[in-house]
């Protein structure tokens, strides 16, 4: 069975997505949750949803190999990041290569890079006037939202919407396509 990982960093809804959808399957499940938040929704969902989850801060994160060990007691075939705002380490990613995917709220390579997520993302598409957006799934490299493209999915953006429109289209694609991408990506593997 493939084993996969979810990083996130706020309420979870993509991450609790990914456990359902995988919670009845017989060739992959998500086995553990991992967030840099203590105090994120997405603890609970996890635990609601019987998935192990722990959270971690930045240093072992990033200056020890707590997280790194963690991850290779796990064994993960994937590593999902679903709302997880921390840059992953090299030395994470090397251990890890071509195993480290992340989805993005934007039809990348537009609206990425550090500090583009969230309403961050969706304001700036409102103000730039675009007429579509979308999410993005990509491998994950030593650059913010800059691995390679594995999957997009696209909407219209009306002159009329707001950010909060634009958010809620993009939850909907996410709900829809991210769950299908990595067990496409899973199968592919």
């Amino acid at each position: 069975m493939k084993r996969i990982v979810i990083f996130a960093s706020g309420s979870g809804t993509n991450a609790e997505n990914l456990i359902t959808y995988f919670k009845n399957r017989t060739h992959a499940s998500v086995i553990q949750v991992l967030t840099n938040n203590p105090h994120a929704k997405v603890l609970d969902r996890a635990k609601n949803l019987q998935v192990s989850a722990l959270s971690f801060n930045r240093i072992a994160f990033s200056q020890t190999d707590d997280v790194l060990n963690i991850l290779k007691a796990g064994d993960p075939d994937l590593i999902v990041l679903a709302g997880f705002l921390w840059k992953i380490p090299e030395f994470i990613l090397n251990e890890f290569p071509n195993k480290v995917i992340n989805i993005h709220p934007a039809l990348l390579p537009k609206y990425g890079g550090k500090g583009m997520y969230g309403n961050h993302v969706h304001e700036a598409i409102v103000n730039n006037k675009e007429t579509e957006t979308g999410i993005t799934i990509h491998y994950v490299n030593e650059h913010y939202d800059e691995g390679a493209i594995i999957f997009q999915a696209k909407c219209k953006v009306l002159p009329t919407d707001t950010a909060q429109h634009v958010a809620a289209n993009i939850h909907k694609l996410e709900m829809e396509h991210f769950p299908k991408a990595v067990d496409q990506l899973l199968n592919d593997k």
